[in-house]
């Protein structure tokens, strides 16, 4: 008899007839937090608002966005790294992900291992602005080789795309030596720009704009061909400086634990998120091209801007503490 029963359970299994396997529950079960790790008003936080209000709306439960600034975001993405509650979401910036291991010796996260990657959200050209009493293009150039360090750039923190760009930038501008200063945010950036604390700065088009439309700042060129994004700036090339190739972008991430029905409800949503007019309307208005990736996607894209700043943390000898 049990023979006979253990042949009968084998044939229902093998029939594909045997009881399923306990299905993961739906999700989410409760609010969504998004991590951000820079002030309000920063471009990943914009990008995180934005999506935070289209996914409340298709999910069920709300999500919110808390803004953790510090370390140049990295204190943020390491709450993401550690959080167990497969409700706990980042938006970061390239150097969260990049080159964030490379400057910090000490970082507590590891980008390669604890995270799951989920979208490319959002990129943006990079626009260099000084102060308006500064001149423009290439005479811009000469003024800041013969300031040498006396002349000071911000950035919304150490590693960051900003900070490294410029970096990368002086390198292509024989006798350009600008002093870095790091701030909490861009906004902060924006601040000190106007209140001739630093003379130059990389922001996104979304914070640079506003204050160059109104005569306060001086946009100098992109770091790349022109963008129908701000279609009146030129390139830096037009300024002499050339090849020289640098997006700001903010990327959705995961921590490694979260759950596979967690991953596949978000590529789903995001997918849809990202082809939707009305969003990719709003976000170019805010200075963004909507971009909303697969995991591989996002991957790509790390691995390609990983070169990059590998071989110039490597050439200027940068290191962190």
């Amino acid at each position: 008899m049990q023979r006979r029963t253990a042949t009968l359970v084998s044939l229902l299994a093998l029939a594909g007839l045997a009881a399923p396997a306990l299905a993961e529950p739906a999700w989410p079960t409760k609010p969504v937090r998004i991590l951000v790790g820079f002030a309000g008003g920063s471009s990943p936080d914009i990008s995180a608002r934005t999506l935070a209000d289209a996914l409340g709306k298709v999910l069920g439960q709300p999500v919110i966005v808390e803004n953790k600034p510090g370390a140049s975001g990295n204190i943020a993405a390491d709450a993401v790294a550690k959080a167990t509650d497969d409700h706990t979401l980042g938006v970061v910036i390239n150097g969260n992900l990049t080159s964030a291991k490379m400057l910090y010796p000490q970082l507590p996260y590891d980008p390669a291992k604890d995270f799951c990657y989920l979208s490319l959200l959002t990129t943006a050209p990079l626009v260099l602005v000084a102060p308006a009493s500064l001149p423009g293009g290439a005479a811009f150039f000469e003024a800041a080789r013969q300031g040498g360090a006396s002349w000071n750039y911000g950035s919304p923190g150490n590693g960051t795309v900003a900070h490294l760009g410029l970096e990368l930038l002086a390198a292509k501008v024989p006798g350009m030596a600008p002093l870095h200063i790091p701030f909490q945010g861009n906004p902060q950036a924006v601040t000190a720009l106007l209140g001739g604390q630093i003379q130059m700065a990389l922001l996104p088009p979304s914070l640079a704009m506003p204050q160059v439309k109104s005569g306060k700042l001086r946009a100098i060129g992109l770091a790349g061909g022109r963008s129908a994004l701000v279609p009146d700036v030129p390139s830096l090339a037009e300024a002499g400086v050339r090849d020289f190739n640098l997006e700001v972008w903010n990327a959705l991430i995961g921590p490694a634990s979260l759950s596979k029905a967690a991953q596949a409800r978000l590529a789903i949503e995001i997918a849809k998120i990202y082809r939707d007019p009305e969003v990719r309307a709003k976000l170019f208005h805010q200075g963004w091209q909507a971009v909303g990736t697969s995991p591989a996607g996002l991957q790509r894209r790390v691995q390609e801007e990983m070169g990059l700043m590998r071989g110039l943390i490597g050439q200027k000898g940068i290191r962190l503490e």
